[in-house]
């Protein structure tokens, strides 16, 4: 493992490490799926859809939104989630008050927990979406299905955050 310096001395523990570097791992399946479509690869669905450069952009920016806020989870583990990282302007070389990172990534968890209940209610019957065969149905559940460990993990992974600064 990679030698982490902390301010006050607590590493964070070993599951919570490897579940905040699981966090990007979740989010990148549903993004490459975004990406081939955007790219115009043929995913599968009947009739095909005409994606235009606006659904491009939109795939595009999603995906690099999803992947971005899911490797901020990273910031929970690691001393930039204690400490600013020196190099950025006015900000560099602070210390990080714990509820700075605990309250973004709370709300973030919740967001998660209420977007993802909201757009699986239906999963995997995606309703009025035609697929080529049965296997790019199965590919399109297998992308985004992990998406649903999200917001458990980035909780999970707060909480450890939470004990490890405010406990004393």
């Amino acid at each position: 493992m990679v030698s982490i310096s902390v301010r006050d001395g607590r590493r964070p523990q070993r599951w919570a490490v490897l579940a905040a570097h699981t966090v990007p791992l979740l989010t990148l399946p549903s993004g490459l799926w975004r990406l081939a479509l955007a790219a115009g690869v043929d995913v599968g669905i009947r009739p095909r859809p005409v994606v235009t450069l606006a659904d491009s952009l939109s795939f595009v920016a999603l995906s690099l939104l999803c992947e971005g806020l899911a490797l901020l989870t990273l910031g929970l583990v690691r001393p930039w989630g204690e400490r600013v990282p020196a190099w950025l302007p006015l900000l560099g070389g602070r210390r990080v008050t714990p509820f700075a990172a605990i309250v973004p990534a709370g709300l973030g968890a919740l967001a998660l927990a209420v977007v993802w209940a909201y757009a699986f209610r239906a999963f995997p019957d995606i309703g009025t979406i035609e697929f080529a065969g049965a296997g790019w149905h199965v590919l399109l559940v297998a992308c985004y299905l992990p998406l649903l460990l999200w917001a458990p993990l980035l909780a999970a992974v707060t909480w450890a955050y939470f004990l490890r600064r405010c406990r004393y």
